[in-house]
């Protein structure tokens, strides 16, 4: 009797802590964007890329044709490894393009040195 109910607050906190980590992920994609058909406006809706770079996939698409693997991304200037990673959930090669909003990717939160290394208000 005396083992089991730290076992069972234990057991509760751990489930406590488990759904609010499930709560934090992100949802589904909202839709997707065909790279082959879209325009810039609609491939700037992707997380972390914006008119430049969109013209940059237009460019690419218009001039080498269009793409046959969503990896293909990667060929275009500025977007690398953790770039197609991403948005590759949000990428589509054939259909409509139906993602609906500009999709905001989450920031890493600022480290301690990064925060020390600011300078402190020091007005008077």
């Amino acid at each position: 009797m005396r083992k089991s109910l730290p076992i069972f607050t234990l057991a509760l906190i751990i489930l406590a802590l488990g759904t609010t980590v499930f709560a934090d992920t992100p949802a589904a994609p909202a839709g997707v964007v065909n790279i082959n058909t879209a325009d810039i406006h609609q491939l700037s809706m992707l997380p972390r890329v914006g008119a430049k770079a969109a013209q940059r996939i237009v460019d690419y698409r218009t001039e080498h044709g269009p793409f046959k693997k969503t990896s293909e991304l990667m060929q275009v200037k500025g977007f690398g490894a953790k770039t197609y990673e991403r948005v590759a959930p949000y990428l589509s090669l054939d259909g409509k393009s139906t993602l609906a909003q500009k999709v905001k990717s989450p920031r890493k939160p600022r480290t301690k040195a990064a925060a020390q290394t600011q300078p402190a208000n020091t007005a008077s």
